[in-house]
Formats: structure tokens, sequence, C-alpha cells
């Protein structure tokens, strides 16, 4: 499904929704360094609301301990995966540092029809990709305060080496640098208020006049008739 095929197929699912007063969910793309704590903002955020999902992601990469399938990601093969990349059935998909991440479009798009909103944890090319396909997603992006505490942060997960948390500040460095490209911009420095403004984004995107056009469509029909 291309970029005309899938506006073609959201303008008539929101035509549906007119007519049935449930307006779409919003996309939103959260992207960080790791270590900046975009996982667990996205799982308190989560815990705080129930029309909101985290999109689960195909990856190649082994389960980490506590991961299941399905859950926190699907995990698959690369020959699995490059099928999935070859019948288009990603909406974005990157190899990061030796692993393949991809999103899938039809789990999304299922839950938006619903009304749910939908979270992508994904990189800053991922969102490029996503960006052509959905130009009104909404997109975050997550900065830890400072070097320093990146670094803390990720030696004290305790699962990495030294070298790979040295490839990690390297590719920190180079994440943080497209931070222009994103719609927000949030510093992890304390999580309850990057939590709140986090909050903030979601709640004022359903405010949005398109959005409360379908949700108030009947009521919008009657006060605007002219007898």
């Amino acid at each position: 499904m291309n970029s005309i095929q899938y506006a073609s197929f959201v303008k008539c699912t929101w035509m549906k929704h007119t007519m049935t007063n449930q307006a779409r969910g919003n996309l939103f793309i959260l992207s960080a360094p790791s270590g900046a704590g975009k996982s667990s903002l996205i799982k308190a955020l989560l815990g705080k609301h129930k029309n909101i999902q985290v999109s689960v992601s195909h990856t190649t990469r082994a389960p980490r301990p506590g991961e299941e399938n399905g859950i926190h990601y699907h995990f698959v093969s690369v020959d699995d995966f490059k099928s999935l990349i070859d019948a288009g059935d990603f909406f974005e998909w990157a190899k990061v540092f030796t692993n393949f991440y991809g999103t899938s479009k039809q789990a999304i798009e299922s839950q938006l029809v619903n009304g749910i909103d939908v979270f992508l944890d994904i990189d800053w090319q991922g969102a490029r990709q996503v960006r052509d396909l959905v130009p009104d997603v909404k997109t975050i992006f997550i900065l830890p305060p400072s070097r320093e505490e990146l670094e803390r942060r990720l030696n004290s997960r305790g699962q990495d080496s030294q070298e790979v948390i040295a490839s990690r500040m390297a590719e920190a460095a180079s994440e943080s640098s497209h931070f222009n490209e994103f719609d927000y911009l949030l510093v992890n420095d304390d999580f309850e208020a990057t939590l709140a403004q986090l909050e903030c984004i979601v709640l004022s995107s359903r405010l949005q006049t398109a959005h409360q056009a379908v949700k108030h469509h009947s009521l919008i029909e009657q006060l605007t008739q002219v007898n």
C-alpha cells in the first residue's frame, strides 16, 4: 500500500466515522536515544489511559530476559522479516545496529479505526517513513538531561557490556541531532513532569477541530441548522 492508496483508505474510514460519530484515533511517534526513558514514559501513559496503545513492532533481535513474543515485540527471523518487507506489510522498517525493526500497517490501522490512539516507538529514520504515509502524524522526541545522566542510566540497567554502552552513547549523539525533525521536544529530567507534558500533547490532540467535528457531528449539525 503506497501513500496515495493509504490516503484514500483513511478518507473512506473517516467518512464512516462521521456517520457513526466515532472519531479516529491519533497516531503518535515517540523517539529517543536508548536510555532517555522513552519506554518507561509510554508504559506509565498506558497505565493511565485505556484508549492508548503502543504498537508492537517486529524485530529480528533475540528476546531479552522477561520479554514475551507478541507483547513486547513480534520476534521473527531475518528471512521472515525480509518477506514482510517484500509484501509491503510495514509502515516503516529500519536496521538498527545489527537488527531489523518494523511496524505493521494492518495492526495500527485496526486500532486507529476504533478510536484508539497509537504510539509508535521508532527512531528518526522510521519517523521519516511514517510521515511520508501519514503527514498528520504527531511526532515527539525525548532527550536525556545530560550525557552523564544518559550514561549512568545505561550502566544502571546492568544488561550491556561497556563496549555496547559506548556504542549506544555514540548512537545517541547521532540520533539526538535529528530532534528538529519532530513536532515536540521533551527533556526527561523529571519523570513525572515529563509524563504530564506527554499526556498534555495526547489530550490536546483529541481536541483538534477535525477530531472533534467527527465526535460531535450530530451536535454540530443540529446547532448549525438554518430554520
